[in-house]
């Protein structure tokens, strides 16, 4: 199936003009300093490129060579290419590569407050978490903590809310997790575990066959379009929602602040402008692809099953309480969390009125 480019009419405008803005100002640059520099730069990404996440880094890198007029290029390399999926953080911080496209909380043992920048358990949906990266103090608040990686960050993909993950067998409680095998990153990694499950972190391309060959006994990924590319669905039958540890999860470019630092304002600017673009264009993107991809999965025999009120309660009770503990012991967590609980509160009861109130009638008028 084509991918749809389906891209925010406001995005596009923020891009035309951050580019005419740049063109006015590479005009200047020419006649007084000649043209703008060529730059070549490398982007390390913890995707498989057949898979959606993968969009990300692709969306900038062919906005970015459209708005330099060729100028300045950027080349996205699959995970394992230049360095594992897992390692992005670390070649980016090591020099290996300028630029690395990524899920901030694969890398919560450096950081634990890097789990905002993606997603957090029982936290935002994809619209709530641009709300609060773009406009809610979000981003200021990441940029802060990866400046101790010399790294600077951008919001740049969001899948929108994850499906909960395929099971060999069918979970029912809490007692039924206990002892499993799960593929898991995360702080909703750190839940499961304290529910009795012994969690696993495997990059994409390693899921399947480790699900098949029973390595594991369940694994998360993203959802329906995505996790069908992986043939998880033919590693497992039961597929259980909602993915409640990643609501709205934002995927990151980081930047080396060094690379950064030597780019001229007018490809800072065209860099910025081509991650909100991807951000936009991939959450738009899996939600046109995953309603027709859940249809195939189903009739292909998945079990499509919700996980119990008795899970969802006890995996609520273990996220917050990690969150009281990370704060009570680390300044950074604590700083995130709690302008970030803020801003939740804030934003559930806003959307309590709007969103939830349509959404509760229409999706019930069309069952």
């Amino acid at each position: 199936m084509k991918r749809r480019q389906i891209i925010n009419t406001g995005v596009i405008a923020t891009a035309t003009a951050t580019l005419t803005a740049a063109c006015a100002k590479t005009s200047t640059s020419s006649n007084a300093q000649g043209s703008l520099p060529t730059v070549r730069w490398r982007m390390a990404t913890s995707w498989t490129k057949t898979l959606g996440t993968y969009i990300g880094a692709e969306t900038i890198a062919k906005r970015v060579k459209e708005m330099t007029g060729g100028r300045f290029t950027i080349t996205p390399f699959a995970a394992g290419e230049l360095v594992p999926g897992l390692q992005v953080l670390d070649a980016v911080q090591g020099g290996t590569v300028e630029c690395g496209h990524t899920a901030s909380y694969y890398y919560i043992g450096k950081n634990p407050a890097l789990a905002f920048a993606t997603s957090v358990p029982f936290g935002l949906n994809a619209q709530q978490q641009n709300a609060w990266l773009y406009h809610g103090g979000g981003l200021e608040a990441m940029q802060k903590i990866y400046a101790n990686f010399n790294i600077i960050n951008f919001p740049a993909g969001n899948t929108g809310a994850q499906m909960g993950g395929w099971f060999k067998k069918e979970i029912k409680s809490v007692a039924d997790l206990n002892g499993l095998k799960m593929r898991i990153p995360g702080l909703g990694g750190q839940v499961m575990s304290r529910l009795g499950v012994n969690v696993q972190v495997l990059p994409g391309g390693e899921i399947y066959l480790a699900l098949d060959r029973g390595a594991i006994d369940a694994a998360e990924w993203v959802g329906p379009y995505d996790d069908e590319k992986l043939g998880l669905n033919k590693a497992a039958q039961f597929y259980y929602y909602p993915g409640w540890w990643e609501p709205g999860p934002t995927l990151d470019v980081l930047v080396s602040r060094k690379a950064w630092d030597k780019l001229p304002k007018e490809y800072q600017e065209i860099f910025r402008s081509a991650t909100v673009e991807a951000n936009v264009n991939m959450l738009t993107e899996y939600d046109a692809l995953n309603g027709e991809a859940m249809k195939r999965l189903l009739a292909g025999g998945t079990k499509l099953t919700p996980y119990s009120e008795e899970i969802m309660q006890a995996a609520k009770k273990a996220a917050f309480d990690i969150y009281e503990e990370n704060a009570s012991k680390d300044a950074s967590f604590k700083q995130v969390y709690e302008q970030w609980k803020t801003f939740r509160q804030q934003i559930y009861t806003w959307n309590r009125t709007n969103e939830l109130s349509y959404a509760n009638f229409v999706t019930a008028e069309s069952k």
